[in-house]
């Protein structure tokens, strides 16, 4: 008699295991280059907000009055150093690991979080333009009238606000991301490939010796 129908055994899927492990490497792909936009993209917006006018008035001078404009530079430099700061953090990310690198990702939120509050408090910030008003008038009790204020301290609020979604990316994902090349030691010369065998009646080997910048003839760099 032919074989009866026996137990058959489960055979498991041999993709089943990495499907958790190859969705993480997704997750952390994605939030690379998440935080990667968001953070480069802020600090561009801080920067550039900050070279913008952010109030503008006029004082009393002898004649008429005298147009006065002040930069977000002028009013404050905080957003624009923070921004600069969360950068360079942004780039050492991936220099460090481990503890290292929750550390530069604290420093990437907080100052994201400090550019956001510095923008908003120079917001309304019209001191700045009652100093001009004194040098330009001569008087040193002058000040600025019809003061106004523009909406590019909240752009550079907004930028902040990309760099601390960045810093936050960064604590929550960071742990597994890549990190600088592992082919490099750690001063900072390349380490050195071993030399692979060469067989002199294979001209294929010969050639690929030679693209390796080894000397065929004696078997190796």
């Amino acid at each position: 008699m032919g074989d009866s129908g026996g137990v058959t055994s489960a055979v498991p899927h041999p993709r089943t295991d990495a499907e958790p492990t190859r969705a993480a490497a997704r997750r952390g792909r994605r939030s690379l280059a998440v935080a990667l936009l968001l953070g480069s993209a802020g600090a561009a917006v801080a920067l550039l907000a900050t070279r913008q006018g952010w109030t503008e008035g006029a004082v009393a001078v002898p004649g008429g009055d005298f147009p006065l404009t002040a930069k977000g530079s002028d009013v404050t430099g905080v957003p624009a150093a923070l921004a600069i700061v969360g950068l360079a953090a942004l780039v050492a990310v991936f220099a460090v690991r481990g503890a290292g690198r929750l550390l530069v990702a604290g420093l990437l939120a907080l100052c994201g979080a400090g550019t956001v509050a510095a923008a908003v408090i120079g917001a309304t910030d019209g001191g700045v333009l009652d100093d001009k008003a004194a040098e330009v008038s001569g008087d040193t009790a002058a000040t600025v009238h019809a003061l106004s204020h523009t909406a590019w301290p909240y752009a550079a609020a907004v930028g902040g606000a990309l760099i601390l979604l960045a810093g936050l990316l960064a604590l929550r994902y960071g742990s597994g991301w890549p990190g600088m090349s592992a082919r490099y030691e750690r001063d900072g010369a390349p380490r050195r490939r071993r030399s692979r065998p060469v067989d002199p009646d294979r001209p294929e080997d010969l050639w690929k010796a030679l693209d390796r910048g080894e000397d065929p003839t004696t078997g190796g760099a």
